[in-house]
């Protein structure tokens, strides 16, 4: 069902704008959902652009419920390196596994400025804003 007449439900459109996004574009894509603690502690804020040393748990895959440090953010793969999560290669070598940022959960956030302003940023959007609210809003644009 489409929302928005500015915005493209083509297939081919979306795919182009996904695979061809720049890195500021990736970074936002590349997000994970806070822990409920953080989401607690931070005013309702459900995710944050992952970063490096930032301190995720994996919720989804083959390495579910590991957990560790992220050591690189690969967005031009759009894969997170997490320390600890490595696979052998036929010759012996080790090489870190990918994972995919909508597989993991933040559970200790890398904090600095820029980043403490985005959360007061998010929290100050969502304040005042309960669960009816929203469920109001979106069936009124529904015809």
């Amino acid at each position: 069902m489409k929302f928005s007449n500015s915005v493209s439900s083509s297939r081919r459109k979306s795919r182009k704008a996904h695979f061809g996004s720049d890195s500021g574009a990736r970074r936002k894509l590349m997000s994970a959902n806070l822990s409920k603690e953080l989401q607690a502690r931070h005013g309702g804020v459900r995710s944050m652009p992952i970063r490096k040393d930032d301190e995720v748990i994996i919720t989804r895959g083959m390495y579910k419920t590991r957990e560790g440090k992220v050591t690189a953010v690969y967005r031009k793969k759009f894969v997170v390196h997490i320390e600890r999560i490595h696979r052998e290669k036929a010759n012996g070598a080790t090489v870190p596994v990918g994972i995919p940022a909508s597989s993991l959960c933040i559970t200790k956030l890398k904090m600095d400025k820029d980043r403490k302003n985005l959360l007061d940023r998010k929290a100050k959007g969502r304040a005042g804003k309960t669960k009816s609210d929203i469920e109001e809003v979106t069936m009124s644009n529904v015809d």
